[in-house]
């Protein structure tokens, strides 16, 4: 009797760990379906313009899209406590007087979280109603879960910056590509979870 339970129990939990491990490798096959490996054109302007720091053509891409009239002010989330506007400013090739009167610096984020939640509250003080988020397209994903999350009722426009690694190179054959794509697919499904067991914590 006891042996029967404990091989049927044992049974039962193999099922549940192969089941799991399917619906993991089927979940990274669609996460990275979901990755864009083209620049897109945006058809629509928005309110603000918000660009998770990271990758080095992020900001400049922002940048451009303000200059572009896509939106009235940027924000940038994850600034290093250490970078001045000025040498910002100097890297993405903007007029400084622009970025004083446009450009707003957020230096407390130190994670995607963080960024969302400093991008929650620039968004209210500003009153806006739309935003084009600016990230990686490994990243965009995860951004817009947690963005969404943090302001439902404000329009999220994705755009994604493209690296030439992922717009050349088929990740299947790179591993260093491989290898980015699993942890930030990780990362995307521990959000989901967090933000499923803790509903309230925006």
């Amino acid at each position: 009797m006891i042996a029967g339970l404990a091989r049927l129990i044992g049974f039962f939990t193999i099922i549940a760990v192969v089941s799991s491990i399917v619906v993991l490798t089927a979940g990274f096959f669609w996460f990275v379906a979901q990755i864009s490996d083209e620049e897109v054109r945006l058809s629509e302007k928005a309110d603000g313009i918000v660009v998770l720091t990271g990758a080095a053509t992020r900001i400049p891409d922002a940048i451009s899209l303000l200059t572009s009239d896509y939106g009235k002010r940027v924000l940038i989330t994850g600034v290093h406590r250490t970078t001045s506007a000025r040498e910002i400013a100097r890297l993405s090739a903007l007029n400084e007087r622009v970025f004083a009167c446009c450009v707003d610096l957020d230096r407390s984020a130190l994670n995607t979280l963080g960024n969302a939640l400093e991008t929650r509250r620039w968004v209210r003080e500003r009153g806006f109603n739309s935003i084009i988020v600016v990230t990686s397209s490994w990243h965009m994903p995860r951004a817009m879960v947690e963005l969404t999350h943090q302001l439902p009722e404000t329009k999220l426009i994705a755009f994604p910056v493209v690296s030439e690694k992922i717009r050349s190179e088929p990740w299947l054959t790179n591993p260093e590509i491989s290898k980015l794509l699993l942890s930030e697919y990780l990362k995307y499904v521990f959000a989901l979870v967090r933000i499923r067991l803790d509903p309230d914590l925006a």
